[in-house]
């Protein structure tokens, strides 16, 4: 049987934003994970699939910033993504220590398979679209909040 303890309330697991947010997140990305299979992606690169769906050739520094991700994340990631035929890793034209990603064909056609996991996502958050917003927003805050200080 567990022993109570007088732990400062500051330190008790109830206490804290952050727990929360971060089992949320992980729950979130577990959500995804069945219909992110099908297109043979983790979360992660299907954010950076999104991230190139909209903005083709990006450099890699820039996707990076976009995504809160370094490197030495970046990389292996980028390698297995550009080994299953998704996207080509190519050194800029204007300075070659620059690198450019861009879609192949092949993903390029994820996209449109991609078009119906918003709307599974949507049905499995069964908050109303103002509340989803503000939850959106409030983490954007938090996100700028720390990033910045």
């Amino acid at each position: 049987m567990p022993v109570k303890s007088t732990l400062p309330q500051v330190l008790k697991l109830e206490k804290q934003v952050c727990f929360p947010l971060y089992s949320a997140a992980n729950a979130m990305v577990r959500a995804y994970r069945p219909l992110l299979d099908k297109l043979d992606l983790t979360y992660l690169q299907y954010l950076v699939m999104m991230v190139l769906w909209e903005n083709d050739g990006i450099n890699v520094k820039e996707l990076g910033h976009r995504l809160y991700l370094d490197s030495g994340t970046l990389t292996p990631m980028l390698k297995r993504m550009e080994a299953k035929g998704y996207v080509l890793r190519k050194r800029g034209e204007a300075d070659e220590r620059v690198r450019e990603l861009y879609l192949t064909e092949a993903g390029k056609q994820l996209q449109e398979k991609a078009l119906s996991i918003p709307e599974a996502m949507a049905c499995k958050v069964a908050m109303a679209p103002e509340e989803q917003k503000q939850l959106k927003s409030l983490c954007e805050t938090l996100l700028t909040q720390i990033e910045e200080g």
